[in-house]
């Protein structure tokens, strides 16, 4: 293997060369994998072969060949019999030593698109904090003085006004509860960074969760022992992976039900931050994954915003929480969800340093 082809064959990027007649000269195994086409049946065939005739990558295709520039187009839309990519990013480049033939490179956009979701959205959970502390503040105190009251009543009232007595003080303990469920999104006013093993984190996950709510549920750890410290709380942490893991579980099959907990370190993964300009390094990826029915498409936009559940009876308020708190440590979460196999995505930063976080 040439030091090219070995080079292409190491991207995780699809990446294929197209010549002069538009015929493929090259397809990397990411290609392969991303397109669903061997290489043996794509090497030296036209690329109408692999996607339709007017697809628009085709008239991208001749820019770059006759004006001799690099060009990027955005939510490229790649849907044939074989494949169904409703986003991906194409970036296109002449090969300077070879005239006519032009390099196409097709990333796709599921999981930095979700990521960029999160972090262009991240208020909604900070807005949801600062009205949780207002609730705290102004009704709490009140509230009590209210069920203090009913009690007092339901004690020197006959019998029918005293079922109303405990009505009004059962009420008054329904708004304090959801009180303090509002008043987690308060959170403390600043995070306490320690290094925090996330394999004890998950450990003790799992472990509550087999002795509670996934009793019956098979877990599956896939983890890279290499892995740094994260600099955060180590409690919150446990509170973020403990609702995915829960979420997880309640989607899972009655019988059969699977949950597999990943970690994994990319090298050199650096993530844009939608309107800043700047990149963050979020190289610790941590996933929970499910076998269960699947995320509805009309939830996908809107699942981290606070009240958003597709679950009966939920509150919706555990996955705005996840992304409060991922936000809190510098990270990031996503999702991506299909029929038996939906998979959330915590990434984040690792080691600590003087001046701040890497």
């Amino acid at each position: 293997m040439t030091g090219a082809a070995a080079i292409l064959s190491a991207l995780n990027a699809a990446v294929l060369t197209v010549d002069r007649a538009g015929r493929v000269t090259s397809f990397n195994p990411a290609a392969e994998s991303l397109l669903n086409t061997g290489a043996p049946q794509a090497l030296g065939r036209p690329l109408s072969r692999i996607l339709p005739a007017d697809h628009p990558l085709f008239g991208m295709i001749e820019t770059v060949r006759e004006q001799d520039v690099n060009l990027t187009e955005y939510e490229v839309s790649i849907e044939t019999p074989r494949v169904k990519l409703p986003v991906v990013v194409a970036q296109l480049s002449p090969v300077s030593d070879d005239p006519g033939v032009v390099a196409v490179m097709l990333v796709p956009m599921t999981l930095a698109r979700e990521i960029d979701r999160h972090l262009a959205h991240r208020g909604a959970a900070r807005s949801v904090g600062g009205m949780a502390a207002l609730l705290a503040h102004e009704i709490k105190n009140p509230l009590a003085g209210i069920r203090g009251a009913a009690q007092l009543i339901e004690a020197n009232v006959d019998a029918g006004d005293r079922e109303l007595a405990a009505l009004i003080r059962d009420e008054a303990d329904r708004v304090a509860a959801l009180v303090n469920r509002m008043e987690a999104f308060a959170g403390p006013e600043g995070l306490d960074r320690k290094p925090v093993n996330i394999h004890e984190v998950l450990n003790r996950v799992r472990r509550v969760s087999e002795a509670g709510f996934a009793s019956g549920i098979a877990f599956v750890e896939e983890y890279d022992p290499s892995l740094p410290p994260v600099p955060g709380d180590h409690d919150r942490l446990v509170q973020v992976f403990l609702n995915l893991v829960k979420n997880a579980a309640e989607a899972c099959p009655g019988e059969g039900g699977e949950i597999l907990l990943r970690t994994v370190f990319r090298h050199g993964e650096r993530l844009a931050v939608s309107g800043s300009g700047r990149r963050v390094h979020l190289p610790l990826e941590v996933s929970v994954q499910d076998n269960g029915r699947g995320i509805p498409e009309e939830l996908h936009r809107t699942l981290f915003d606070p009240f958003v559940t597709g679950r009966q009876g939920g509150q919706g308020l555990g996955l705005a929480l996840v992304a409060k708190i991922v936000d809190e440590h510098a990270g990031a979460v996503a999702f991506e969800s299909e029929p038996r196999r939906t998979v959330f995505r915590v990434l984040l930063p690792v080691d600590i340093e003087e001046g701040g976080v890497r």
